[in-house]
């Protein structure tokens, strides 16, 4: 994977942004770029932040759909989670996550640096699947 510099991402306009953060030297693998792990709890975050305003309860994650790395993040990097509801289910609700770095050297320009496909499901107190109340 090339860490040459790649032209300017425009941000989503049909998707929220629902996290910002800035990855940390402790978040880093032995490589120095941040530690993939790392990267997937916050998608995880990001991406329960849309259907926790459908399901009105408890959810828990259920699937990685998709989760593709397409540039390294850096220690210092802005980054900004965007997502959107893809689909809702009986029980479940599937979003998208795509997330975007602004370099600590060129604020101002993004790049998508990965994307993910992630789905939850509402349970009830007894960690069994329940119906999503209708809007």
């Amino acid at each position: 994977m090339s860490h040459a510099s790649h032209p300017t991402t425009a941000l989503p306009t049909d998707q929220e942004l629902v996290l910002k953060v800035i990855p940390m030297p402790g978040d880093c693998n032995a490589n120095g770029d941040i530690f993939g792990g790392w990267v997937m709890a916050q998608v995880d975050l990001a991406g329960s932040v849309l259907p926790a305003r459908h399901t009105q309860g408890r959810m828990a994650t259920v699937a990685v759909n998709e989760f593709i790395f397409k540039q390294p993040v850096r220690v210092g990097d802005i980054l900004s989670f965007f997502s959107k509801v893809v689909r809702i289910g009986r029980t479940s609700i599937t979003v998208k996550v795509e997330v975007f770095a602004e370099r600590f050297r060129s604020q101002g320009s993004y790049i998508k640096v990965t994307e993910a496909l992630v789905t939850y499901v509402a349970i009830d107190d007894a960690g069994k699947p329940r119906e999503i109340p209708k809007p």
